[in-house]
C-alpha cells in the first residue's frame, strides 16, 4: 500500500481520498489537547467565546508530552487513549476540527460526526513515543498553561506517521481487524 503525504490543516478533498487502513505521513501544524483542555474548549464554545486557535481544518493529537531534553523540540510524544475525549469530540468536529490522532477505537457518536462533517481519525502507534517525537520539529504552549502537561500545544511536524482508523465512508480499521481474524463457525 502506498503511503500518502498529507498536510495539516487538512483539506476536505484530501479527507475524501483517505480510507480506513491507509498509511499517511502528516506534515504541517497539529495541536495537542487532552481531557482537561477539551473540557475548556467546550466551555468556550458554550459561552460563544473565541477558541485559542482557529479549529477550521485543524488536527488534534491526543498526546501527553514528556519534557524535552536539550536540543529536542519535545520528549516522548506517544498517543493517549482517544475514547476519553469522545464526549467532547462531536462538538469540536462540528466546530471545524477535521482530524484527530490517538490510539484506540471511537464511540458511535464520534464515528457519526466523522461521516457527517467529513473528518478523519488517525491511529498512531502506542509505545513508540520516542520515535514519534522525531517527527516533531517545534512545540509551544499556546493555551491553558495552568493545566501543565494538559495545556494546548501547537506542534510543527514533518512526516508524522499515522494510519487512517475511521473515514468518512464509515470504514473502521478496528472493526476490519476483528473481522479479519474472527474464527468462522
Amino acid at each position: 500500500m502506498k503511503i500518502m503525504h498529507i498536510t495539516s490543516p487538512i483539506e476536505s478533498e484530501t479527507i475524501e481520498e483517505l480510507t480506513a487502513g491507509a498509511q499517511v505521513l502528516i506534515s504541517g501544524i497539529i495541536y495537542v489537547a487532552r481531557d482537561a483542555a477539551h473540557q475548556r474548549l467546550i466551555q468556550a464554545l458554550d459561552k460563544e467565546e473565541k477558541l485559542p486557535f482557529d479549529p477550521n481544518g485543524q488536527t488534534i493529537y491526543y498526546m501527553g508530552p514528556s519534557p524535552a531534553k536539550p536540543g529536542q523540540a519535545i520528549g516522548s510524544a506517544g498517543p493517549t487513549t482517544s475514547s476519553r475525549m469522545d464526549i467532547y469530540t462531536p462538538r469540536l468536529i462540528a466546530a471545524g476540527i477535521k482530524a484527530m490522532i490517538g490510539k484506540g477505537n471511537r464511540s458511535p457518536a464520534v464515528k457519526e460526526a466523522i461521516k457527517k462533517y467529513k473528518a478523519i481519525y488517525f491511529a498512531a502507534i502506542g509505545g513508540a513515543g520516542a520515535l514519534l517525537a522525531k517527527s516533531i520539529k517545534q512545540a509551544e504552549v499556546i493555551a491553558y498553561e495552568d493545566l501543565g502537561t494538559e495545556a494546548i500545544l501547537r506542534l510543527k511536524v514533518d512526516n508524522f506517521p499515522a494510519i487512517v482508523a475511521n473515514d468518512i465512508y464509515g470504514g473502521d480499521l478496528f472493526e476490519q481487524g476483528k473481522a479479519k481474524y474472527q474464527r468462522s463457525g
